[in-house]
């Protein structure tokens, strides 16, 4: 199937490993010219010369999105070196493990800029120049903990499902404009970020990281942890020009480990 998505403009954060790296390989491997973000600059150069070997145009913004000043510097940026921008990824690191009564109200704080200011910036700087597109879609990247709290995650639990809400009411408010925004949840993936947080849970249960993975994995009915490349296949899906009548989705990319119906 022709995804539609040849000669499209992607800005990415996030985007320098883990899922958004690997969104950003697929999107190159369907033509699409990329922007893309983090806070590393070391590491945002080692993802572009990986994906060098695709036929696209691939520009490194650093920066660190929970800067207010951020934001509008990356649209700045990608409009400057492609003229528009088509396709927006908006993600970032989660914020830390613990348990409620040991989060001051600095830590709070400071998860919100990263996994709820962080996409309102971006959006809204970006708002523009989706307008001026001709297929434009925004993906905020979330949590399964939006439908399923995760033990020990109060801070991605409570401040990721306001981006849900975000993405969703912005589904119904732009839906006119033929702007799309929809969003994935993922559960646990096979990334940087799920291997520090099984450390941790093994640390605080005595345990070893590797038991931690392997119990995590009984909980999916697939036995496994997903791959990130199974997260960026359906992430690509929803940003191109195929899934044109889908706006305010909240996909959970799970394995079924969410066990509701809704």
């Amino acid at each position: 199937m022709d995804l539609g998505l040849t000669g499209k403009t992607a800005l990415l954060t996030g985007a320098s490993r883990g899922l958004g790296f690997a969104t950003a390989k697929i999107l190159a491997q369907e033509g699409v010219n990329l922007a893309l973000n983090s806070r590393d600059p070391d590491n945002l150069a080692s993802a572009a010369q990986e994906l060098a070997q695709f036929d696209v145009e691939v520009r490194c913004f650093p920066g660190d999105v929970t800067d207010p000043a951020i934001p509008e510097r990356l649209v700045s940026q990608t409009e400057a070196a492609y003229g528009g921008i088509d396709l927006l990824f908006t993600n970032a690191g989660g914020p830390p493990p613990a348990a409620f009564a040991e989060i001051p109200d600095e830590t709070w704080a400071l998860a919100v800029e990263l996994s709820f200011m962080s996409h309102v910036r971006l959006i809204r700087a970006a708002l523009p120049s989706l307008r001026r597109s001709a297929s434009p879609s925004v993906l905020t990247v979330t949590s399964v903990s939006v439908k399923q709290p995760i033990p020990n995650l109060v801070l991605s639990n409570s401040i990721r499902a306001a981006t849900a809400g975000l993405t969703k009411t912005l589904a119904l408010e732009m839906g006119a404009e033929g702007i799309r925004f929809n969003s994935i949840l993922p559960s646990w993936t096979n990334t940087e970020r799920v291997q520090q947080l099984m450390a941790d849970r093994a640390d605080r249960k005595g345990t070893s990281a590797a038991e931690e993975i392997e119990a995590q994995n009984a909980q999916s009915p697939l036995g496994r942890m997903a791959s990130p490349e199974e997260f960026a296949r359906a992430a690509v899906f929803l940003l191109s020009p195929a899934a044109s009548y889908i706006t305010g989705v909240m996909l959970t990319v799970d394995g079924g480990t969410y066990k509701g119906l809704f």
